[in-house]
């Protein structure tokens, strides 16, 4: 049936195939369903089918008391029964019951939901000789295979299940059928008569199981179709009386087939079905479904068995699961272990990831392994390029918040990664910090499969409920399909293993933070003493160094006819060594003021600062013939507008000190950031540059310019000089936020670029 014939169908029809799973109006015709109204006990609502199977017509039970079906002591063991258990969502076998002068017996199960009580009765068959005591060994057999010491693989198991249940229940077939991330079923075990075909690893799409139809197998583990083509009883009446609702059975055994669902299984040949439902957690993990070629009584306690099998087989996935993997499990653990180890040692934590062995790429089976930390990229194995991993990084910072991702087809989510499919088909990534791009990833490549489906999976691709449920499957003829962009997925201790180095990981990274800070606090502390230090020490040393001074002058100018030359040069000596000293004092004191002061941060224009400047050093600038360049006006900044001006004052002094050209030039500028910010980052800093073309600086020496009272003439070349100009300039642009550097040409000039970060 195609969409296109959907109009085709009568109104009736369209309403029958509409009504939502749980609540079909319809029961299974083979049992009857009553409504019971508390604490009276009368009949409100019945299925239309008690006439040929109690040979009363539905009206004439209708808002009666169940004495009219029932003798009282049975009567009165039903009510004690209901009033005793907890009945709501949990269907109970009550008894086999005898109905009222007749000789006709029936198996009555009980449930509530939402406070509406009913009856199922569904005729019971006389049981053979000795029947219980076999059935209980079948069970007890089972029962013992399944829970069996000996190892067996989880393929072993669920085939045990298969044939086990076959021999309870007698059906034709039983499979074994698992769900993949994708709601798609594979048959991984099956038992069956040797006439028929084997649908041993057939593959079912999604669509076959509407999402509704999973909801429901939650809610209640066993399914049961005692044949396919029977006609369905409907509801006398259609709503139930005591909500005036469509009555809700989801937890009903005698659930009416939805028409959809009919057809589907008439397509496969299917007579009779019972399916019990495999749940790993609290989700479908899979299916027992059994087929009959014809119509098929279970009796009530084969259907207990097989619901109890369910139970324990639904317990034991996860332990068969994990002792599948418990070698490579033990594998994990110690390689994580070994991993920690590593890291603590070093002090970049990340090195003990890739200098010893185990390294990143032993933690999990994968062939390439890439360690992504502050924008670079440390590569094992078989990986991407590194451009194309560092693209892959960007993809993941902006694309995943979670911890942990993975994926066993990357370019499902990442079209590029196509391009790399042979290194990365899979990916799993560990996350250290996405706002700096630091991620751990190993890869899988590419692995090629055929995949075997009942029919073409694509059959209602894009057709979604209540149109999926007018279409049923109607071809189960073998249809391959070659599976490309995958990798093996990851398993479950794999993805866990991940998040617990995540874990040990974060604890490293903590502890190091940890020991920074103590680091740092004590580096301040340290730096605030030598500051005091420093103030105190020099403040101190200028009274007796003035002195020394003052005394020298005071011997020259009153004993000058007493002293020989010598004597006069050696006092002149004096005070110009006392002067010196005087003069290094005052700027180590001024250096240390620049670090112990709160700076005042306000909003410059630095073509003031520049121009105030320029006018303080206009008369040196045009005795020494120097041309001043401004290719364009400067920005407006928050800064420290004293400070500042120092920064540019030393610069520009330094510009015109260290020049021997006969046209010297400066050149005062700044440079925008080459890249705009994206939403959400930081604005990069705008570069400042002082450029001239004086004597240049030798590349050893770009580092060392910068210590205090370090110079690189002699005392008297280029006017003199104490050496702590560029110290100073470096600890105003560092206290505010930036940075300096230099380039320079040996003998052509120098550039110097800082930043202000405001």
């Amino acid at each position: 049936m195609s969409e296109n014939e959907f109009t085709e169908l009568s109104q009736a029809e369209l309403e029958l195939y509409e009504k939502p799973y749980h609540t079909p109006g319809y029961v299974q015709s083979h049992g009857l369903l009553l409504v019971i109204k508390e604490p009276e006990f009368i009949i409100v609502q019945v299925s239309n089918n008690t006439l040929p199977l109690l040979g009363l017509a539905p009206h004439t039970l209708l808002n009666q008391s169940l004495d009219l079906l029932f003798e009282a002591p049975q009567l009165s063991y039903l009510k004690d029964f209901i009033l005793q258990d907890n009945l709501e969502a949990n269907p109970l076998y009550i008894s086999t019951l005898k109905i009222k002068d007749q000789e006709l017996l029936f198996d009555c199960v009980a449930h509530r939901l939402n406070g509406v009580l009913t009856l199922e009765l569904e005729p019971a068959k006389a049981a053979t000789p000795n029947s219980s005591l076999d059935f209980y060994q079948l069970v007890k057999t089972a029962l013992a295979k399944l829970q069996s010491p000996l190892p067996i693989s989880l393929q072993e198991f669920c085939q045990i299940t298969a044939e086990q249940v076959r021999k309870i229940t007698g059906y034709d077939r039983v499979m074994l059928y698992r769900f993949d991330e994708q709601g798609n079923g594979a048959v991984i075990a099956e038992a069956r008569l040797e006439t028929l075909e084997p649908l041993l690893g057939i593959h079912y799409p999604a669509l076959d199981l509407p999402q509704s139809t999973r909801v429901l197998l939650l809610k209640k583990y066993l399914r049961i179709i005692m044949e396919v083509n029977s006609p369905p009883a409907e509801m006398v009446p259609l709503e139930n009386p005591l909500t005036n609702l469509p009555l809700d059975m989801s937890y009903a055994v005698l659930r009416g087939v939805d028409p959809c669902q009919v057809e589907y299984l008439s397509n496969m040949k299917v007579g009779a079905s019972m399916t019990v439902s495999l749940i790993k957690g609290a989700e479908l993990w899979g299916l027992i479904a059994c087929h009959h070629q014809s119509g098929r009584y279970v009796p009530y306690e084969v259907r207990t068995a097989c619901e109890l099998l369910g139970q324990v087989v639904s317990l034991l996935l996860s332990t068969k699961d994990e002792s599948a993997d418990f070698g490579y499990q033990l594998k994990l653990k110690e390689t994580q272990a070994k991993l920690v180890e590593f890291m603590s040692r070093e002090k970049i934590f990340t090195d003990g990831l890739i200098k010893y062995r185990p390294n990143l790429l032993d933690f999990v089976e994968a062939q390439g392994a890439a360690l992504c930390i502050e924008g670079n990229c440390s590569l094992v194995g078989q990986t991407p390029e590194e451009a194309q991993v560092q693209l892959l990084v960007k993809w993941l910072a902006k694309n995943s918040d979670l911890p942990v991702f993975y994926t066993n087809c990357l370019s499902n989510k990442y079209k590029e990664a196509e391009s790399f499919k042979n290194q990365a088909s899979g990916l799993l990534a560990i996350t250290i910090s996405r706002v700096r791009g630091d991620y751990i990833m190993w890869f899988r490549p590419e692995v090629i499969q055929t995949v075997h489906w009942s029919g073409n999976p694509n059959y209602l691709e894009g057709v979604k409920e209540p149109a999926l449920r007018r279409q049923p499957r109607a071809s189960f003829e073998l249809w391959k399909q070659t599976v490309k962009r995958k990798s093996l997925a990851w398993k479950p201790c794999e993805i866990e293993a991940a998040f617990e180095l995540r874990n040990s990981l974060i604890e490293i990274v903590l502890h190091q933070v940890d020991e920074l800070a103590k680091l740092n606090q004590e580096l301040v502390r340290s730096n605030n003493e030598l500051d005091s230090f420093a103030y105190i020490a020099s403040h101190d040393l200028k009274e007796p160094l003035r002195g020394l001074h003052n005394y020298s002058s005071f011997l020259i100018e009153g004993y000058a006819d007493k002293l020989d030359e010598e004597g006069q040069a050696k006092l002149q000596t004096l005070m110009r060594l006392t002067q010196r000293m005087e003069d290094l004092i005052d700027s180590l004191l001024h250096f240390s003021r620049v670090g112990r002061v709160d700076f005042s941060v306000k909003t410059t224009d630095l073509n003031e600062v520049v121009h105030q400047l320029l006018d303080m050093l206009s008369a040196r600038l045009e005795q020494d013939h120097v041309e001043i360049r401004l290719p364009r006006p400067l920005p407006v900044i928050k800064c420290d507008q004293v400070r500042v001006s120092e920064v540019f004052n030393n610069l520009v002094t330094n510009a015109l000190k260290y020049n021997d050209k006969a046209e010297k030039w400066i050149e005062i500028g700044f440079q925008e950031p080459e890249n705009p910010p994206n939403a959400g980052e930081q604005r990069a800093p705008v570069i400042f540059y002082i450029r001239d073309n004086g004597i240049g600086i030798r590349e050893k020496h770009f580092d060392s310019i910068f210590r205090i009272f370090k110079r690189l003439h002699a005392r008297d070349e280029f006017g003199g000089g104490i050496g702590i100009g560029l110290t100073i300039v470096r600890k105003i642009i560092e206290r505010h936020g930036g940075k300096i550097w230099l380039e320079s040409t040996y003998g052509k000039g120098t550039t110097f670029y800082f930043t202000l970060q405001d």
